[in-house]
């Protein structure tokens, strides 16, 4: 199956269940459940839910069991944007082609918005029918440490500090592994466990999450200088502005270029072992190899 085939049969049903969602986890407060259904519903590649979907493909898993695990990410992931475009963060004034949650609903309400998407996901976890307890109980603590200051937040501190000091290139990689690294993987770790796949299968798969968490980076580095605002869909060059350490900035954009086809390559690597090793994976394997195409500059 191919990644347009897979994204065409299962990304509308997952959009229907993550508003849903959103209507029950608020039922009364008309503009909070607005400014968070901006945001959510406001488009993107939905990268990191699909992980969750494919994987549990992949793993011979039943996909709307990950249905659960995949919006908790998107919450969070969403959540994750809306206050890293606040004005006491990177302050930018656009976010996939249209105007930022806080420019629109204004500050206050843009804060409160990513505060219930964050405590929202783990709700949608916990009264998720479609997974025992026990793995509620696993996906809810991996998601918190993803996420939080083991994790995506622990990224940001450390990003938020970097923006002081020039950072060496090892530096940067332990910055993006939690920032941008952790919530990916995670998305991997949940199909895994929703579809109770081995050993093996789980490490090899983990691998190239972390891999393609990393080629996520670098890539998104490069577009804010190599692309135009139409092609990315915000700001460009505020990385720039901001004096923040970047790919670019430390290897040059032809370096930062050679990195990311080295990472790609060790992506593929782990995608072409799994591929060896389990019977029937190569067909479905194939919606990894073009997602990433993503990340291709």
């Amino acid at each position: 199956m191919s990644l347009n085939e897979f994204q065409s049969e299962w990304m509308p049903r997952f959009d229907d269940y993550l508003y849903s969602e959103l209507d029950a986890c608020v039922p009364a407060q008309e503009n909070l459940h607005k400014a968070m259904a901006y945001s959510l519903m406001g488009g993107g590649k939905r990268i990191r839910p699909l992980l969750v979907l494919a994987t549990l493909s992949l793993a011979d898993g039943e996909i709307t069991d990950g249905f659960a695990a995949a919006a908790a990410l998107e919450y969070i992931h969403t959540y994750s944007l809306i206050h890293d475009d606040l004005p006491a963060m990177d302050n930018d004034d656009y976010r996939r082609g249209r105007l930022t949650l806080h420019k629109v609903f204004g500050e206050s309400t843009a804060i409160l918005a990513g505060d219930a998407l964050l405590t929202a996901a783990f709700e949608i976890l916990a009264e998720s029918t479609a997974i025992s307890a026990d793995k509620k109980i696993k996906l809810i603590g991996l998601l918190a440490k993803a996420s939080g200051p083991n994790g995506m937040i622990a990224g940001q501190m450390d990003d938020v500090e970097g923006e002081k000091k020039a950072l060496t290139i090892e530096e940067l990689k332990q910055v993006h592994e939690k920032k941008t690294g952790a919530l990916i993987r995670y998305a991997v770790t949940a199909g895994c466990l929703v579809a109770e796949a081995d050993e093996p299968f789980t490490t090899e798969m983990e691998e190239f999450s972390r891999h393609l968490g990393l080629a996520y980076q670098i890539h998104n580095d490069l577009k804010d200088v190599v692309l135009d605002e139409a092609e990315t869909g915000k700001t460009i060059h505020h990385d720039a502005a901001l004096n923040k350490n970047t790919y670019p900035s430390l290897l040059g954009v032809s370096g930062a270029i050679q990195e990311l086809n080295s990472v790609i390559g060790q992506a593929e690597g782990c995608l072409d072992r799994v591929a060896l090793s389990y019977s029937g994976a190569e067909d479905k394997i194939d919606v990894f190899r073009q997602l990433m195409d993503y990340v291709r500059i």
